[in-house]
């Protein structure tokens, strides 16, 4: 069973940045496919991005591409989100999510969530 944990969120101003972590314990961290979703109030869990199983590749949601970065060390069990030239719009509860299988954007097909983080960020 993977246990999951997110920190890093907090309150930032409009392009402003921060970097949010995941850590996992329970199983070998670099054969799961880590997933970064958000859910805003009200609305659906939505997909920002994955690192990929095995190769650590990075998978970006076309709403984040250019302003967020994904990756990952396995020495420490953590995946990583750089999140830059935010925007009020990214506003949401951040979760991590993890997924023994290849990368896909829909949030079912993830478990083991996290308790999430939240951004906020003002304009």
């Amino acid at each position: 069973q993977v246990q999951l944990r997110e920190s890093g969120g907090g309150l930032v101003q409009a392009g402003g940045s921060l970097r949010l972590t995941c850590t996992a314990s329970g199983r070998t961290f670099s054969s799961l496919t880590m997933g970064w979703f958000r859910q805003a109030p009200e609305k659906e869990r939505e997909f920002v991005g994955a690192s990929a199983r095995n190769t650590g590749i990075a998978y970006l949601a076309d709403s984040v591409k250019g302003r967020f970065a994904i990756s990952r060390d396995n020495a420490k069990n953590a995946v990583y989100l750089q999140m830059n030239s935010l925007k009020p719009e990214d506003t949401a509860v951040y979760y991590c999510g993890v997924r023994v299988g290849p990368v896909t954007t829909f949030s079912g097909d993830f478990g083991s969530w996290g308790q999430g983080t939240q951004v906020t960020v003002s304009s």
